[in-house]
């Protein structure tokens, strides 16, 4: 072979790429389970809970990447991959196909705290008397030492201690606030904060003066007329417990197959039967700082009315915490089973949750409502 010959022949081998990216609903939820493919070829995934996917060993050139999942308008879109390009990061945001169930409200006018946190979620709720940084706010911010979570708060300076760390000072203050852990008062001495990383806090609480403080945390000997920091802990109480483990088994197969359907191809779709039944929990942090939020899951009622086993996963969630309680919850629904030919039939079956805290479910129409436990 000639040198120009070789010269063509490397200059024309084409090296695969790699593509991510997101999958959202309208509103911005991520969608997990959605399926991405390129079309003419075996490269293909399915987004997480984060509605993250990735392809690798894209072919360059032209390429057509198409997405779907149940309940949801498929979408198809074209993009020009050159050779050797690392990654491409794609968003799509999925359009919903108007489903036939009524969206469940959990909300709740009263929440009794109890245990370690009590007081503090009774604080975060009533927002009175101090600064309070929520378990999102902090996760949101993504600050890497707590002095700099700390700094963003208006009336509070931070400063590096001369034997490593960091700590604060308060509006108008030149001395060192009292700082408590988990209602324990720390020593005397200078408080290194950034020993605390911001990923095992759950909550914080400011108080500018001695007065604002809650009585609980009121120091001797003028302490905290320096100013007063409460550090709320993560822990197993703050958490939501474990999910099992999302279905694995693929719906749109089974709804090809003919072995179960959705609700466009019944008589009488599914239908639960008593919101009020479920015993949906609102997480207590969540109500406490006034988070709303969505859940929609999947799964497949059968011919009698009751959700399969290992048929369960979430589709879209605006927070694990929202999903934990209604998967806690959805166990034991009862649903009116679907009807085709005048008889019950198995239905893959999408039901949505919101939840609302305290507001009112006013102008919710088509909707069920009940309250939290």
């Amino acid at each position: 072979m000639s040198g120009a010959s070789l010269h063509a022949g490397v200059a024309h081998t084409q090296v695969p790429g790699n593509l991510g990216g997101q999958v959202s609903d309208s509103a911005g939820t991520p969608v997990s389970g959605a399926v991405v493919t390129v079309v003419g070829s075996s490269v293909r995934s399915t987004t997480d809970e984060g509605g993250q996917f990735r392809l690798s060993g894209v072919p360059s050139g032209t390429v057509e990447v198409r997405v779907r999942r149940l309940g949801f308008a498929p979408l198809t879109r074209q993009l020009g991959l050159r050779s050797r390009e690392s990654l491409v990061r794609l968003q799509f945001r999925m359009a919903r196909v108007p489903g036939t169930l009524n969206t469940v409200l959990v909300r709740t006018n009263r929440f009794e705290y109890s245990g370690r946190l009590a007081g503090y979620y009774q604080r975060l709720q009533r927002h009175t008397g101090g600064h309070f940084i929520s378990r999102d706010e902090i996760d949101r911010k993504s600050f890497r030492s707590l002095t700099q979570l700390l700094n963003s708060v208006p009336g509070i300076n931070s400063f590096a201690l001369r034997s490593g760390g960091g700590t604060v000072r308060m509006r108008g203050q030149s001395c060192r606030p009292m700082v408590w852990l988990d209602g324990v008062a720390m020593p005397a001495a200078e408080v290194d904060l950034d020993a605390f990383p911001t990923s095992t806090l759950h909550g914080v609480e400011l108080y500018f003066g001695s007065s604002s403080a809650p009585s609980d945390f009121i120091a001797n000997e003028g302490v905290s007329g320096c100013g007063t920091i409460l550090l709320w802990s993560r822990g197993a109480d703050t958490d939501p417990a474990p999910t099992r483990a999302s279905s694995k088994v693929d719906l749109e197969q089974l709804i090809e197959s003919l072995t179960v359907f959705s609700a466009d191809q019944v008589a009488r779709p599914a239908e639960l039967l008593n919101a009020a039944s479920l015993e949906v929990k609102y997480p207590v942090d969540l109500f406490a700082a006034g988070v709303i939020g969505s859940v929609v899951a999947e799964f497949v009622v059968d011919t009698t009315g009751r959700i399969e086993p290992g048929t369960f996963s979430v589709v879209t969630s605006s927070d694990p915490r929202f999903s934990s309680a209604v998967q806690s919850a959805i166990a034991n629904a009862r649903y009116t089973p679907a009807v085709k030919d005048g008889k019950a039939v198995r239905q893959a079956v999408q039901q949505p949750f919101s939840f609302l805290g305290n507001q009112p479910a006013g102008g919710q129409g088509s909707r069920q409502s009940i309250k939290s436990r």
